[in-house]
Order: C-alpha cells, then sequence, then structure tokens
C-alpha cells in the first residue's frame, strides 16, 4: 500500500463525513481511536564506514500496521495524545554506490510517542481541526542481516555479518481533523512528521548514520467515552 492509497482513502472518508451529527469533545472525555497507519521514512544516509565502497549508503522502505491510540481532553481544547500501534518491518536496501543489490537487511520499529494537542472550534464543533507537538522514542528491534549484506562486508554463511541499530528519541509535530460521524463516533484524520536519526552498526565494527524523518499518515475511527 503507497502513501497515495492513504490519502486516497483519507479523501473518501471526509466526503462520507459530509453531514455528520456533531458531538461533544469535551474537559475529561476520552477518545480511544483504532485504523492504520503508514510510516514511509524520508531517508538521508551517511556512508559506511571503513572499510567500505565509496557512496555506500541505505534506504528504508515503507510500511503499513494497524493503529490506535488514547487521547484525554484536559480542557476543551487541549488534549494528551498517545498514538499506538502494532510493530513496524521496514526493508533495508542498498542505496547510492550499491543502490543496485536490493534487500540488506530489516528491522521493526515502535515509535512511542506522548504529545500535546491544541484542538480549535468549540467542543461540540462537526469539525475540530487539531496541532499537536511530542517526544517520541523510536524502539528497533528484531535487526536482520541478509546474505547481500555479508557479501558486501566479507561474512559468510557460517559467521554472517550482523545488524543492530541504536533507538533514539526525537521530535513529533501532527497535524489533523476530527469530524463527527455520531454522537460519541468521530473520523480521525492526522499527518506526522518525526524527526528522529539513528546509527546502525555491523558485527564487523562498521557503522552507518541514517537520518529516518518519517512522514506518517494515519486514518482512524474514535470512541468518546
Amino acid at each position: 500500500m503507497k502513501s497515495k492509497t492513504i490519502l486516497q482513502w483519507m479523501g473518501v472518508a471526509l466526503v462520507c463525513a459530509l453531514g455528520a451529527t456533531a458531538h461533544a469533545q469535551s474537559a475529561g472525555s476520552w477518545l480511544v481511536r483504532g485504523g492504520l497507519t503508514r510510516i514511509d521514512p524520508q531517508v538521508t544516509s551517511g556512508d559506511l564506514s571503513a572499510p567500505s565502497f565509496a557512496g555506500t549508503k541505505v534506504d528504508v522502505l515503507a510500511d503499513t500496521q494497524l493503529s490506535g491510540g488514547v487521547s484525554y481532553m484536559l480542557t476543551d481544547h487541549w488534549a494528551v495524545d498517545v498514538p499506538l500501534a502494532l510493530p513496524f518491518k521496514h526493508d533495508t536496501v542498498g542505496a547510492g554506490a550499491i543502490a543496485g543489490v536490493g534487500k540488506i537487511g530489516e528491522v521493526k520499529s515502535l515509535p512511542i510517542t506522548v504529545a500535546m494537542q491544541y484542538r480549535f472550534q468549540q467542543a461540540d464543533a462537526q469539525w475540530r481541526p487539531y496541532l499537536g507537538l511530542g517526544l517520541t522514542y523510536a524502539k528497533f528491534f528484531k535487526e536482520r542481516g541478509t546474505a547481500a549484506l555479508s557479501g558486501l562486508t566479507g561474512g559468510t554463511p557460517a559467521n554472517p555479518t550482523l545488524l543492530a541499530a541504536e533507538s533514539r528519541f526525537g521530535v513529533t509535530a501532527q497535524i489533523g481533523v476530527a469530524v463527527a460521524l455520531t454522537e460519541r463516533w468521530s473520523l480521525d484524520l492526522a499527518y506526522y512528521k518525526t524527526f528522529v536519526k539513528t546509527r546502525n552498526t555491523l558485527s564487523t565494527g562498521q557503522h552507518i548514520d541514517v537520518r529516518l524523518n518519517p512522514n506518517v499518515f494515519t486514518v482512524g475511527l474514535a470512541y468518546r467515552f
């Protein structure tokens, strides 16, 4: 599924939401949502440290997973938001001087975010745009290198090259809108931008710094308690 498809879904959902009934997202309300999230890294890769070919870089591919989140309305306008999701699996592929080698590794990621949101309009408005800013801990785990990585770095089937990715903190900005569907149900559409980088270290002692800075698209249904 490509980012364009997620955007198309968002557009269809907005059209379907027209004419909906307003509901109150007022102080003390809990909003629990579920849907889909796509993380699409916008990679800026450094070079693999020596010994390596000049311009040896990497790219990280996107993934889509089931997701959700919980928001608590501190006031009629301010909310604390905690997005949730199943772990994402990202393939790492060669770029730059090794662009033709294909997949060289994979890693699972679990972004853990806590954000403050400001919701515009009144608590009972049908449309409530919002802005958010928060802190994300990008947890990386279950890293795995491929035979292609071992071939590039001198590994063998008996002694393959291992890969480790550092978990890091980053900053996340949010922009979205909540659209009332019924008194308690609403449609939630959002775009997040996370600014985060990591360092991948190989068992050979080599490393490569990667700025990920993913675009994040999410669509879901929220229920107000």
